[in-house]
């Protein structure tokens, strides 16, 4: 029996085109119908895995963690052809719907501009960001937004929403007391840390919500945590402490980075030294920023505007 069977839950992993390789969804049968959490990118290799997995089954309900392509970009044509009624948080809702809309790609050439982010690896990182709008759409109709606190009966167990923003401004974790579970999505990961990114638009200083929403769950001291990459594992809190950790040494990293000035390119160059995909770029120079922000907000640093970009330096 697996880990999950006996609170009435299946994983399903499906695979992505990337180096992070996998997403986890689930299902888990009620009494009217199956639950989705989660559903991948949309691609026929994600429509096809789902028609074998949902053949036969009625869902009635999908449940979007958040709006990242990985979990929300085939949810409207699921949506399409079971008709289940889809529940995300409004936050994530209206950020699935506008983060790749035409107006909102095209500021992007003004905020890679900022960062002093080279042209043409500029121009490759608008085109990566476009290339996702086919794997995100159709959009779906969000019937219900999740409110904190709420109970929803997942498998055998009912599990509270709980807000854990950081990783997308609304992004949620589902938590049963019963067995002391935690579903934590993107939250919180087994092996890698969750990338916190901040884009000039939605929360400020992600890196501090972030570690806000860590500290939430760590009050929690969870037992058994099945995330959204990698596999379940025990024992919350150790993990929230290592992730914490590397926060910590990272946030030390850029400010001995920025000692001299730097713009957000070049530290995020000397942050992440290996050689990079253009999808993994976006990734990377948002995390750079979220940390840079953290420690302007500290009163550790100092931004300023030279040469047209932002500049980054102690004091």
């Amino acid at each position: 029996m697996s880990l999950l069977e006996e609170y009435g839950i299946k994983q399903i992993r499906l695979d992505l085109p990337f180096r992070l390789n996998h997403v986890n969804c689930f299902i888990a049968e009620g009494e009217d119908g199956w639950k989705v959490i989660d559903a991948g990118l949309h691609n026929k290799e994600t429509a096809d895995r789902w028609d074998q997995e949902l053949a036969g089954k009625k869902v009635t309900d999908i449940l979007v963690t958040h709006y990242h392509p990985d979990h929300f970009g085939y949810v409207g044509a699921m949506q399409e052809k079971t008709g289940a009624r889809v529940s995300m948080t409004k936050i994530d809702a209206d950020a699935g719907i506008n983060a790749w809309q035409e107006s909102f790609i095209r500021d992007l050439a003004r905020n890679y501009s900022l960062a002093g982010i080279p042209g043409e690896i500029a121009n490759d990182m608008t085109t990566n960001t476009n290339e996702f709008v086919s794997r995100v759409t159709p959009y779906p109709k969000v019937n219900h937004n999740f409110q904190e606190g709420e109970i929803i009966l997942i498998g055998k167990y009912e599990y509270e929403v709980i807000f854990t923003p950081g990783h997308s401004d609304g992004l949620i974790t589902f938590y049963n007391k019963e067995k002391n579970m935690l579903l934590s999505t993107d939250h919180i990961l087994p092996k890698i840390t969750p990338n916190i990114s901040y884009w000039f638009h939605g929360d400020p200083n992600p890196l501090a919500t972030y570690l806000a929403s860590l500290e939430k769950i760590k009050k929690l001291d969870v037992d058994f945590v099945v995330p959204s990459h990698g596999q379940p594992f025990y024992g919350a809190n150790d993990r929230i402490d290592e992730i914490k950790t590397h926060h910590d040494h990272r946030l030390e990293q850029t400010l001995e980075l920025i000692s001299g000035g730097s713009t957000v390119y070049d530290a995020c160059q000397r942050l992440f030294p290996k050689k990079l995909t253009t999808h993994e770029m976006r990734f990377a120079i948002g995390e750079t920023l979220s940390h840079l922000e953290f420690l302007r907000y500290k009163g550790e640093c100092r931004r300023d505007i030279k040469d047209g970009t932002y500049w980054y330096e102690v004091g």
